[in-house]
């Protein structure tokens, strides 16, 4: 048994593997900044009581964490004990060598492990993204008709949690994608089929997509970074599927069309 923080607790794989953990008979520290074990990135005073003690760490950085406080919090872990991490990362960001965003848990003495996800399946159904559009009928995006291997966040969980408590998985970077490509137009075909009624995606221009995030409120960094990814899957930079999920769980990954039955029987698309 092992005593493991859980950094993004209430998020999208956080609140995953909590729950497999605690299955497995770990002690959690489920982190956030509101939670009973308290956590906040802004705040360094909240570092070390939630670090003190810890084996094993599930780190989820902020996108906007600068490479200082990443490099000042992997300090710290080493030095309140933690033997094991595990960084949440990016697929595709890579390409021309080691990203900076990833070089302190790799420069570390701790066992370490990165997981690299592509676009979650979840999104679909995030109230904050995509399910207000989904449940109007019209998805618009700037992502045309480009494909993507979208990933069941259930999946990310799995292999987190078997990098934080098995072995075989320090010194592994794991790119994690779905088993099939399919475009925003295929997905919301399937998930149409499965909430009984049509579902578009309409393509619009990335400035566009942009101006529209920011009238509705949104801050100007934020929807160019959002319209960009989007705008790199209309030109192919997501276009391939990866073997993360089998290397790391010796299984295939979960099935779109699996995770879209899942989430119909919830409720979640229905009006």
């Amino acid at each position: 048994m092992t005593e493991i923080l859980v950094l993004g607790a209430t998020g999208k794989t956080g609140s995953r593997v909590v729950p497999r953990l605690h299955a497995l008979g770990h002690t959690v520290r489920a982190a956030s900044r509101s939670g009973a074990t308290r956590f906040d990135w802004a705040e360094r005073a909240t570092w070390a009581p939630a670090l003190a003690g810890a084996e094993a760490v599930y780190m989820v950085p902020t996108e906007t964490l600068g490479l200082p406080e990443r490099a000042d919090f992997v300090a710290r872990a080493e030095e309140a004990g933690v033997r094991r991490i595990v960084q949440m990362s990016v697929r595709g960001i890579d390409h021309d060598g080691i990203p900076p965003t990833e070089r302190a848990v790799r420069d570390s003495g701790l066992e370490w492990t990165v997981l690299r996800p592509c676009w979650f399946a979840q999104n679909f159904a995030d109230p904050g993204l995509f399910l207000p559009e989904l449940l109007a009928g019209e998805l618009t995006t700037p992502a045309g008709d480009g494909r993507e291997p979208f990933i069941d966040a259930e999946d990310i969980a799995d292999v987190a949690v078997a990098a934080l408590t098995g072995p075989g998985h320090a010194g592994a970077t794991y790119e994690l994608s779905g088993a099939e490509l399919m475009t925003f137009q295929e997905a919301l075909s399937l998930i149409g089929e499965a909430a009984g009624r049509e579902i578009r995606h309409r393509h619009i221009a990335r400035a566009d997509y942009v101006a529209g995030l920011v009238a509705a409120g949104g801050a100007a960094d934020d929807a160019e970074s959002f319209a960009g990814f989007l705008d790199g899957i209309r030109r192919g930079e997501d276009d391939y599927v990866s073997d993360g999920v089998e290397r790391a769980l010796g299984r295939a990954p979960r099935s779109f069309r699996d995770y879209v039955s899942a989430t119909a029987a919830r409720g979640v698309w229905s009006r």
